[in-house]
């Protein structure tokens, strides 16, 4: 996806369109009293009007403004997170059928204390996205452990999505081989380690804090009893563990992680076969219907909004103030505040934060050089920021597909990602505050 030229604020509309839909219908249902509030109205119904207004106010042939609806669609990071659901959901279901989930949960259940269950959750989580460099791949791999935790534990199923959300976070921000460190990194032609230094100041107040909430705030795990486990079914989320571990791209971790578990089917199981092998991998495929769908149909209307100026005018608006601004009195501070107004913005019109960077990146870097804020902390700080709104989209990738491993709606999620709001907390006060002094 390639920035525009053009700024027009018209193009926001099928955005705000949508989440008025989508949150709208949620909140009168939640208000309502009915069950399931935030699924009466299916998201990928409620986008069709923004697509149908996209379309409606873009200009030239109509021929033209659906090939870039669906030059969107088919934009490789969509397609990428889409086959990423596929195999999220066919590794979830073979595991569920081989006994895979019950064996890991009771395994991890016999290992952490009950009252440090949460806290365990986001810091596995945390280590494992800080290591692949992805949040997409820890929440497909410890989304269903944890889910099958809270069944065992009697612990809320959307405290437990919420840590692992949060801990995905804060590797996707913080990992030196993370995509989005890789966008911030270079769009701002800053260095590695110095970008990683600064950020450790305000990802792990955030950590710890988070450690702490899920702790002490948490609801409290009920008494349980281990039942015993066959610690050879644990063998697929070790593969799965160990290879994300190394660095491995996540869909062959997934593929391998498929095939081991149907080799630990047909190991432990005699009446296992490959018929039920391939209804288990077509059931888990059938599972991620919704939001493969969403995500394609999400990327199309983005790629317009941005196409047709909506980012754009976000851009210059803050921009314009902050020169303004500027013309009274120079200062870093409000080169780091404009910086992060514009990733964040770009983050909520296209709720890809890798996407966000590259869009906001030379602005950003404009306007450091402007306000002497130094490459690494604008890298930093563009880097925070998507992650922060990242984690707090209820149409973001991340959340999404935490909505479809755990059945719970992406706003009852969004309510429990501990991390992603202390962290942007922590970095407004460190741009107030000039913290932390650090020079390269």
């Amino acid at each position: 996806m390639s920035p525009t030229t053009l700024s027009n604020p018209l193009a926001l509309l099928p955005l705000l369109l949508f989440l008025a839909i989508f949150v709208g219908s949620g909140v009168y249902f939640s208000l309502d009293g009915t069950q399931n509030a935030f699924y009466q109205i299916s998201p990928n119904v409620a986008i069709l009007p923004a697509i149908t207004l996209a379309l409606f106010i873009a200009k030239g042939p109509l021929s033209k403004r659906i090939e870039s609806f669906i030059e969107g669609v088919r934009d490789p990071n969509i397609i990428i997170m889409c086959l990423i659901y596929l195999l999220a959901g066919a590794f979830a279901m073979v595991t569920k059928n081989i006994g895979s989930i019950e064996a890991t949960v009771n395994w991890g259940l016999s290992l952490v204390p009950a009252t440090f269950l949460l806290p365990g959750i986001f810091i596995i989580a945390a280590i494992m996205a800080t290591a692949m460099g992805t949040s997409m791949g820890v929440i497909a791999t410890v989304g269903p452990l944890a889910i099958g935790i809270s069944a065992q534990a009697g612990l809320s199923c959307t405290w437990c999505i919420g840590a692992v959300v949060s801990g995905a976070m804060f590797g996707d921000n913080l990992s030196l081989i993370s995509d989005t460190t890789i966008a911030s990194v270079n769009t701002q032609g800053a260095k590695f380690k110095e970008k990683f230094l600064l950020n450790s100041a305000f990802a792990i107040p955030a950590m710890i804090l988070t450690i702490a909430v899920f702790y002490f705030y948490s609801p409290a795990a009920q008494a349980f009893t281990l039942q015993d486990y066959d610690w050879i079914k644990i063998i697929p989320y070790a593969v799965i563990l160990v290879l994300a571990l190394s660095g491995m791209n996540v869909i062959v971790v997934l593929v391998l992680g498929i095939v081991s578990a149907g080799l630990i089917g047909f190991a432990t199981a005699p009446d296992y076969s490959f018929i039920l092998l391939s209804k288990a991998i077509a059931g888990g495929f059938e599972s991620m219907q919704e939001i493969l769908i969403l995500s394609l149909l999400i990327g199309g209307l983005s790629y317009m909004t941005n196409k047709q100026g909506g980012l754009e005018f976000l851009i210059h608006g803050v921009e314009s103030l902050a020169l303004k601004v500027r013309n009274k009195k120079e200062s870093p501070r409000i080169g780091e505040m404009s910086i992060s107004a514009i990733a964040s913005l770009a983050d909520i019109c296209t709720a890809n934060n890798t996407v966000a960077i590259i869009l906001s990146g030379n602005i950003a870097k404009k306007l450091a050089q402007k306000h002497g804020v130094t490459p690494e902390r604008s890298a930093c700080l563009i880097d925070i920021f998507t992650c922060v709104f990242q984690g707090l989209l209820p149409y973001s990738a991340q959340l999404l597909l935490a909505s479809s491993i755990s059945g719970l709606s992406p706003l009852e999620i969004m309510t429990h990602v501990i991390y992603s709001p202390l962290l942007g907390v922590i970095a407004i006060l460190g741009i107030v505050f000039k913290w932390p002094h650090f020079k390269p």
